[in-house]
């Protein structure tokens, strides 16, 4: 299996649980990373008129720009996803990491960091950025996993 872990994060938790995870199942891993880093104003998330939440509740059809692409994407046939949950579903960067891409027939595995928030329509939600893909349920991890438990959870997906 020729895997990639690519994660959004914009706290280090996500980033924290990516390096985990690639280091257990070998895979290369690459940051989804924003043209215009976000700042902790913009991550106010209690502040309506904030970066997030202006792109998360007021217009979740616009993709923030991406800083820099996967060069070989093609030899990937296995992608685990990452990102926190913002507003109960994906930050709106990952669909913009998603249509970079012709990632159909890949499978797409997905893990979110959150305090309490579940992935909900969150795979719903980001299958129409990857046509032809074939999403493979996945969890919220929590930063304090172990190696161990993530070997676990990996080889319960049956890939």
């Amino acid at each position: 299996m020729t895997s990639l872990v690519a994660y959004f994060s914009a706290s280090g938790i996500t980033k924290f649980v990516a390096e985990k995870l690639a280091k257990v199942t070998n895979s290369d891993i690459y940051e989804i990373e924003p043209e215009v880093k976000y700042t902790s104003e913009d991550l106010d998330w209690t502040n309506p008129k904030s970066r997030t939440t202006i792109e998360m509740k007021e217009n979740k059809e616009f993709r923030p720009p991406i800083k820099n692409k996967v060069d070989n994407i093609d030899i990937y046939n296995t992608i685990f996803l990452g990102f926190p949950i913002w507003w109960y579903t994906a930050p709106t960067i990952v669909n913009s990491f998603l249509e970079s891409y012709d990632l159909k027939d890949k499978k797409i595995i997905v893990f979110a960091t959150s305090g309490s928030s579940q992935l909900g329509e969150t795979i719903n939600d980001l299958k129409p950025s990857a046509p032809g893909a074939k999403f493979i349920d996945g969890d919220r991890l929590n930063s304090s996993i172990s190696e161990d438990d993530l070997k676990s959870w990996v080889n319960n997906l049956n890939l």
